[in-house]
C-alpha cells in the first residue's frame, strides 16, 4: 500500500499537478464560503487537481446566496468543481443551518473528514486541507475528539503527531514554524501533562518536519520556558530546574548539528519572530522553527503576526495536512465577509510540502541507487 501511495505521489506531481483534497469542514460555518473564494483563484484551480469533500447541494445553495450579496469577491462555480459528494441522513441534512454549529453540522463534518482521510490512504489524493470545524459539534453528535489532528492520527495509526503553524510574512517573506508541545487541554494540566519524553517527540517531530518539508538540515531551534522569566532560577516555578533545564542540556548533546536555544522566557521569545515578520533591520538569525509548551504560549503571538494566513499543519501523519487558522465564524457564516487568505496559504502550503516530499523521496532513491551501486 505504502509503495503504491508513493507511484502515485511521484506520478501527480510530475504532471504538476498535485492532488488536493478538500473538506468543507462544519457546513454551518465559513468553510463552503471559503472555499469557493479560494478555488475562484486561478493560482490554484489551474496549479492544482482540487477535489471537494461535502454535499454538492448545499455548495450550490451558498454559490446561490452569496451571489446575492453585494461587493462579494468573486466564487468558484461549484458547476465546475469536483465533488465528491458525502451522502448524509435525510434528517441530519435538513437540520443543518448557516450559522448554527449542532449536532447535524458536526455529523456532517465529521463525514466529510472520515471520507478525505480514508481516500488519502488509499492513493486518491497527496494532501487533505481541512476547513473549520466545530469541537463543540462534534461531541454533540457524539464524536469525542479534541480536534482534527486527533481523528487524523487515529485514521492513519500514527502515535507520534504534531500541530505546526506555518505563515510566511507578506512584509519580508520570512517564514514562522511554531509547534506545540500541549494543544487541547486545560492550562491547569499543562505542568503535569509537561515530561521530558514529550518534548523529546515533539523536537524530533519538528527536526524530522525542517528536513523533510523544508530542507533545513542544520536549523536553529528556540525552546520557549513555561513559567514567567523561564522561572527565575526556582524562584517563579521550579520546572526548569528540575527538569527542562537538564533535558535541554542533553538534547544539545544528542544534536550536536542543530542550534538549540532556551529555555527562553516565554515573554521575550517572539520578540525576535516579530521583528522579523514586520521587517525591523535590528534583528538577526531568527529561529527556524518555535516550541512552546502549550496553546496559548504559541497561538496568541502566530495570530498576532498572522492571523490571516497562518496554517495549521499536521506533523508526523503518512500524508500531508494543511488547515486554516480559523475557526468556523458562525456569526459570520452566510454573510459573504469571510477572508479566504489562509485558507489559500493553506491551500498553497500543502501543495509545497507535497512537491517537498517528493524532492526528498528522489534524493534518497539517488542516494540508495548510488550506494547499490558501489
Amino acid at each position: 500500500m505504502y509503495q503504491n501511495n508513493q507511484v502515485n505521489l511521484i506520478n501527480s506531481v510530475k504532471e504538476n499537478r498535485p492532488r488536493l483534497v478538500l473538506t468543507l469542514g462544519d457546513p454551518a460555518g465559513i468553510g463552503p464560503e471559503v472555499i469557493l473564494k479560494a478555488l475562484a483563484d486561478q493560482e490554484i484551480s489551474q496549479k492544482y487537481d482540487v477535489t471537494v469533500v461535502g454535499n454538492r447541494d448545499l455548495l450550490a445553495e451558498t454559490y446561490r446566496k452569496l451571489n446575492l450579496t453585494e461587493n462579494l469577491a468573486p466564487l468558484a462555480n461549484p458547476d465546475d468543481l469536483s465533488v465528491c459528494d458525502v451522502q448524509l441522513d435525510g434528517k441530519i441534512q435538513g437540520e443543518i443551518i448557516p450559522g448554527i454549529g449542532n449536532a447535524a453540522s458536526g455529523a456532517a463534518s465529521f463525514a466529510y473528514m472520515e471520507y478525505a482521510i480514508a481516500q488519502t490512504l488509499a492513493g486518491k489524493f497527496d494532501a487533505i486541507v481541512t476547513g473549520p470545524i466545530a469541537k463543540s459539534a462534534w461531541k454533540a453528535a457524539g464524536y469525542n475528539y479534541p480536534g482534527q489532528t486527533e481523528l487524523l492520527a487515529e485514521k492513519s495509526g500514527v502515535d507520534r503527531f504534531g500541530m505546526l503553524f506555518v505563515a510566511r510574512s507578506p512584509h519580508t517573506g520570512w517564514t514562522l514554524r511554531a509547534i506545540l508541545a500541549t494543544t487541547h487541554i486545560p492550562l491547569r494540566q499543562v505542568a503535569d501533562v509537561l515530561t521530558p519524553q514529550l518534548l523529546t517527540q515533539k523536537l524530533d517531530l519538528l527536526v524530522e518536519c525542517l528536513e523533510r518539508d523544508f530542507g533545513i538540515y542544520r536549523g536553529r531551534i528556540a525552546i520557549a520556558g513555561l513559567n514567567p522569566h523561564s522561572g527565575e532560577q526556582g524562584q517563579l516555578g521550579h520546572e526548569e530546574q528540575d527538569w527542562l533545564i537538564p533535558w535541554l542540556e542533553q538534547e544539545r548533546q544528542n544534536r550536536p548539528q542543530l542550534q538549540l536555544d532556551g529555555p527562553i522566557p516565554p515573554d521575550t521569545m517572539w520578540v525576535k519572530p516579530g521583528q522579523a515578520w514586520y521587517g525591523n533591520s535590528l534583528v538577526q538569525n531568527p529561529a527556524d522553527g518555535y516550541l512552546a509548551l502549550y496553546h496559548d504560549q504559541g497561538l496568541i503571538p502566530v495570530k498576532l503576526m498572522a492571523f490571516d494566513r497562518a496554517v495549521n499543519t499536521s506533523i508526523g501523519l503518512p500524508f500531508v495536512r494543511t488547515s486554516p487558522d480559523h475557526g468556523t465564524a458562525f456569526d459570520i457564516a452566510g454573510k459573504g465577509i469571510a477572508d479566504a487568505t489562509s485558507m489559500k496559504a493553506a491551500i498553497h502550503l500543502a501543495a509545497e510540502l507535497v512537491s517537498q516530499r517528493l524532492a526528498q523521496k528522489n534524493y534518497e532513491l539517488v542516494i540508495s541507487s548510488g550506494a547499490s551501486n558501489l
